[in-house]
C-alpha cells in the first residue's frame, strides 16, 4: 500500500514551536471533547505550569498535579492526530483537517486514512461521525504498520466509533488507521483522537547534557515508566499479550528510574508491597526484589519499611544462598542469546545464566549488608557481607575462574565490587572493550552491563553504549524503550516499520524495565548519588568522558531538590545544596590539570586548599578535586583548566563475520552455483523428511523450535512436482519437477546451529521462498555457536517470492536464528555450503 502524505500540523503546535504538552496548554478544549463516557475523569487537578522540556516526548511533562499522591485513580487525555495519511488521495477531502481543532474530512470512496500520533501512548483510538454508515474496520499499532491481531470493527457508541480490543481498552498506540469498505454516499468524520490514560505523577527531577542524544534517552526512558503507570502498579503495556501486572525483575529498572524522575516514592512503596512476595517463579527476580528495596531505602530514608521488609528481604538472600553452586532452574536471566533466550532456557540450560546468578547472589549479599551498616544493624551488616566474601573466596579458588564467564556474568561480577584489580582488568578487556559484545539484546540487562563499566571507570565505553542502545531507539524512531533492540535494526528496516519478532515474542516498543538508563545517567553522568539513607549525605561527582562538555540536571530528595551542572568549556559548575544534607563535590580533571578553582568568587583551590566558609576542606584525588563537608546553600564554581580534554572517537562496530551476497536471480537451480561441498533441501526427501549431504567439516546440524520432519503441525511442503523456478531441484543437476518446501514454525521464531571444525572458514548459503507470494518478511541473526557472541548484523529477508539466497562467510560453528518481522511463518527452504574462494 502506497500512502500519499498530507501536511496537517495543529494551530497549537504551530504557535510555541510544536511542542506536544503546549497543544494541551493552548487548546484546553481538547480535553473536554469526550463526547462519549469514558473509564476515567478527565485530566483534572493540575494545570501546565511546569517546564517545557523540548526533549521529551511526554506531553505531560509541564504538567503538574497539585497532590498527585492523593489521587488514586487514573486519568484520561486526548492525544491528537500529529500527521495523516491516505492511501487514495481522490477518496478524501479536507484530511489535513484531522490534526486541527476542527475537522471536517469528507469520504467519497473506499480507502484508507493512516494516523500517526506522534508518540506511543496507553491509550484506545477512537472517531467522531454525524454520519457514518458503516463497513468501517480500524487498527492500531506501535509502527506503522498495523499491529497484530489488532484490527476489528469499532463499537458505535452515538457518533463515536472506538476500536475497542480488550476489556481494559488500552493497548500501546502510536499509528492508527480507519478503513473504509464501502461507501454507498458520502460522509464525514470531524475528529480523529487518541484517548491516552495516565496516572498523575509529576517529573521533579531533570537530566541534560551537551549531547541530545543522551538527554532524550533520559526522558524517553521516563517516559516509557510514567506512560505505564497502572492504578496501583507499576505497569508495562506489553501489547495486550496477558502478562499485564508487575513483574518483580522488571519493576527493578523501572522503580530506580522513578525514585530519579518522579520521587513518587508512595507509589514505589505500594508496588514494593504487592510484590513482596511474588518473584513469578523466577530466582534472580527475588534478588532484583531485594536490590529495589536498597534502592528505595537510599533515596528516601525510610527505615521503618526497611526494618519491616528484613525478614522478607533475608528469606529471599537466604534462599538464594542455599542455591548457590547447584545450578538451579533458573527459568528466565534475560532474552539475550548468551543468557539461554529467555524462557527457551528451560529447555537448554546455558551456563552463562548460571554463572551471573551466583554474581548476582554476591552482589545482593554486599549491598545488603551495607544498607543493613546504614540501619544500625551490624549482624545482619556482618553476616550477608562476610557470606558475599567467602562465596566468591570459594569460586576464587579455581585458577582463571572469571574466563568462562560472558557479558553478563562478567557484568554481575564487577558489580560485586569485591573483584580484584587484575580480574577486573582481564574482564574487560575479554568482555567489555567490544562495543558489539557489550550490548544485550535488552536494555533490562543493559543497564547492569552500564552500572559495570561505571565501576570499571570506562565511562566512554558507557556513554557510547548509552547512544548505541537507548540512542539506536531514538532514531529507529522511538519514544519510549522497547523490550528488546539491536542497532543493526535500523539500517535494515527503517524508521518506525515493523521490527523483528524475537523469542520475546511479540516485542513491545514500550516497555519500562528498559529504563534502567534514567537512573544511570542522573548518578553517573551527572554524578548525584546518596551515600547515606535519605540523601542525609551524597556525592556529585559528574563523569563526562572524553566527549561531553557540560552536564546539568535536578534530583529530588527527601531534604528538597539537589542541584548540580559543570561546563567544562567554560570552566563553570553550579551546585544547589538543600537544608539538612552535606555534599561531597568532585570537580573532575578529564585527564587535565586544573590551575584554580573558586567558590563563589573566593579562591577555594591552587593546589592547596583555602577556606571557604560553609565547605569542611578540599583534596587532590586521581580523577578530580575533591569538597567536602558542604553544607546547606547554592555554589558557584569557577574552574581553571589547563590542557585539552582528550577527545574520544567512537570504537566502530566490528564483526568478525558478514553477508557477503544476496542472490534473488538463481532460484531453485543451486546446483551449478551453491553446495560444492554439501548441502540440506528441508522435506524433501521420503515422507517429508530432510536430503542432506554434509560437508566432512560439519559434524551435525540441529534445530530447535523449527520442524522438518512432515507430519509436525509446522512442517510446510507447499507443492510436489512443480516446475516452478522458485523450487529447490531435488539435486545438482536443477532438474525438474521439484517440491517447494521449507523448514518452518508458525510461532515468531526459530534456530540451526552448525557445528563444525574450530577455525575452519566455509561459506554458508541460506535459501529463502516466500512460495504463496505473502510478503512475509524475516530477520536473520548470526552468532558465534560457542560464545554465542553476535557476529554478524542482523540481515532482513523480504520480497523473495522467487527465492533468495543469503550468503555468510564464516569461521567454525555457528548459530542462526529466524526472527519474523511480518507474515504468518518463519521459513528456511535450504542451507548450501562451499568453500571459501581463494583470494
Amino acid at each position: 500500500m502506497t500512502f500519499i502524505p498530507f501536511l496537517a500540523v495543529s494551530l497549537a503546535f504551530i504557535s510555541r514551536g510544536g511542542r506536544t504538552q503546549d497543544s494541551f496548554a493552548r487548546a484546553p478544549g481538547v480535553l473536554d471533547r469526550l463526547p462519549i463516557s469514558e473509564p476515567y475523569v478527565r485530566l483534572s487537578g493540575g494545570a501546565f505550569n511546569g517546564p517545557l522540556v523540548p526533549e521529551s516526548p511526554d506531553p505531560l511533562v509541564s504538567y503538574r498535579w497539585a497532590k498527585p499522591a492523593a489521587i488514586d485513580a487514573l486519568q484520561v487525555f486526548t492525544l491528537p492526530p500529529k500527521a495523516v495519511t491516505a492511501d487514495k488521495r481522490p477518496a478524501f477531502s479536507g484530511l489535513g483537517s484531522l490534526c486541527m481543532a476542527c475537522a471536517d474530512v469528507l469520504v467519497r470512496s473506499p480507502g484508507s486514512i493512516r494516523v500517526d500520533f506522534g508518540i506511543e501512548s496507553a491509550a484506545w483510538v477512537e472517531f467522531d461521525s454525524p454520519d457514518c454508515p458503516g463497513d468501517v474496520e480500524m487498527s492500531i499499532s506501535e509502527y506503522n504498520e498495523p499491529g497484530i491481531d489488532k484490527t476489528a470493527v469499532p463499537v458505535k457508541h452515538g457518533g463515536t466509533f472506538r476500536l475497542e480490543l480488550n476489556p481494559e481498552l488500552y493497548d500501546g498506540v502510536r499509528f492508527a488507521w480507519i478503513r473504509i469498505k464501502k461507501v454507498a454516499r458520502p460522509w464525514h468524520i470531524t475528529a480523529v483522537r487518541a484517548v491516552c490514560q495516565a496516572k498523575p505523577t509529576n517529573y521533579e527531577g531533570r537530566f541534560a547534557c551537551s549531547d541530545p542524544k543522551l538527554t532524550r534517552s533520559w526522558y524517553m526512558a521516563a517516559y516509557g515508566v510514567r506512560v505505564a503507570l497502572c492504578k496501583d502498579y507499576f505497569g508495562s503495556i506489553l501489547m495486550d499479550r496477558g502478562d499485564r501486572m508487575s513483574w518483580t525483575g522488571d519493576a527493578h529498572p523501572a522503580q530506580a528510574a522513578a525514585l530519579v524522575a518522579f520521587s513518587n516514592a508512595d507509589f514505589i512503596r505500594m508496588n514494593l508491597e504487592n510484590t513482596a512476595q511474588q518473584d513469578n517463579g523466577i530466582p534472580s527476580y527475588s534478588l532484583y526484589w531485594v536490590l529495589s528495596l536498597l534502592d528505595y531505602y537510599w533515596y528516601t530514608g525510610d527505615a521503618e519499611y526497611l526494618s519491616k521488609s528484613i525478614n522478607n528481604a533475608c528469606s529471599k538472600l537466604d534462599r538464594a544462598s542455599a542455591l548457590f553452586g547447584k545450578d538451579p532452574p533458573l527459568r528466565f536471566y534475560g532474552w539475550d542469546e548468551r543468557l539461554g533466550a529467555g524462557f527457551e532456557i528451560w529447555f537448554r540450560p546455558a551456563v552463562e545464566p548460571q554463572n551471573a546468578y551466583r554474581m548476582l547472589s554476591i552482589r545482593a549479599w554486599r549491598d545488603f549488608a551495607a544498607a543493613m551498616g546504614a540501619l544500625g544493624r551490624e549482624d545482619l551488616q556482618r553476616h550477608y557481607s562476610e557470606l558475599a566474601q567467602a562465596k566468591l573466596a570459594e569460586i576464587s579458588k579455581t585458577k582463571d575462574w572469571a574466563t568462562s564467564f560472558g557479558i553478563h556474568a562478567a557484568a554481575d561480577a564487577v558489580n560485586t565490587g569485591l573483584l580484584d584489580e587484575a580480574t577486573a582488568s582481564n574482564l574487560y578487556v575479554a568482555q567489555f572493550a567490544d562495543r558489539v559484545n557489550r550490548l544485550s539484546l535488552s536494555p533490562f540487562n543493559e543497564y547492569f552491563i552500564l552500572q559495570a563499566l561505571a565501576r570499571l571507570g570506562k565511562w566512554d565505553d558507557a556513554i557510547e553504549s548509552v547512544r548505541d542502545m537507548w540512542g539506536g531507539m531514538l532514531d529507529y524512531g522511538g519514544t519510549t524503550p522497547f523490550e528488546v533492540y539491536r542497532p543493526s535494526w535500523n539500517p535494515m528496516i527503517g524508521h518506525n516499520v515493523a521490527v523483528p519478532n524475537t523469542q520475546c515474542g511479540i516485542v513491545s516498543l514500550c516497555h519500562p524495565w528498559g529504563a534502567g538508563v534514567v537512573k544511570w545517567l542522573s548518578e553517573g553522568v551527572l554524578g548525584i548519588t546518596p551515600t547515606s539513607p535519605g540523601f542525609g549525605r551524597y556525592t556529585i561527582a559528574p563523569h563526562l568522558g572524553g566527549s561531553l562538555t557540560w552536564v546539568s540536571g535536578t534530583t529530588p530528595t527527601p531534604h528538597g531538590p539537589i542541584q548540580a551542572s559543570l561546563n567544562i568549556e567554560k570552566g563553570q559548575a553550579h551546585i544547589v545544596v538543600p537544608p539538612g544534607t552535606v555534599a561531597r563535590f568532585d570537580v573532575p580533571k578529564l585527564g587535565r590539570f586544573i590551575a584554580s578553582i573558586s567558590v563563589n568568587d573566593k579562591l577555594a583551590w591552587d593546589g592547596h586548599w583555602h577556606s571557604i566558609p560553609s565547605i569542611k576542606d578540599a583534596s587532590d584525588i586521581p580523577e578530580a578535586v575533591s569538597f567536602v563537608g558542604i553544607e546547606a546553600g547554592n555554589y558557584n564554581f569557577k574552574i581553571v583548566y589547563r590542557g585539552n580534554q582528550a577527545i574520544v572517537r567512537p570504537k566502530p562496530f566490528v564483526f568478525p563475520a558478514r553477508l557477503i551476497s544476496r542472490d534473488n536471480k538463481t532460484g531453485g537451480s543451486w546446483g551449478r552455483k551453491y553446495g560444492r561441498d554439501g548441502h540440506i533441501l528441508f522435506a524433501q526427501g521420503p515422507g517429508g523428511s530432510n536430503v542432506e549431504s554434509l560437508p566432512s567439516y560439519v559434524g551435525s546440524v540441529d534445530f530447535f523450535r523449527a520442524f522438518p520432519n512432515a507430519g509436525r503441525p509446522d512442517s510446510t511442503i507447499w507443492a510436489r512436482a512443480t516446475s516452478s523456478a522458485g523450487a529447490l531441484a531435488a539435486n545438482d543437476t536443477n532438474a525438474v519437477p521439484r517440491i517447494a518446501s521449507c523448514l518452518s514454525n508458525n510461532d515468531q521464531t526459530m534456530t540451526m546451529t552448525i557445528r563444525s571444525k574450530e577455525h575452519h572458514k566455509y561459506r554458508i548459503s541460506l535459501y529463502f521462498l516466500d512460495w504463496e507470494h505473502r510478503g512475509r518478511r524475516q530477520a536473520v541473526e548470526l552468532f558465534d555457536a560457542n560464545s554465542l557472541r553476535m557476529i554478524a548484523p542482523v540481515a532482513l529477508v523480504d520480497r523473495h517470492s522467487q527465492g533468495t539466497y543469503f550468503t555468510y562467510e564464516v569461521d567454525g560453528a555457528v548459530k542462526f536464528r529466524f526472527d519474523k518481522v511480518r507474515g504468518d511463518i518463519v521459513t528456511l527452504s535450504g542451507v548450501f555450503f562451499d568453500p571459501v574462494p581463494d583470494r
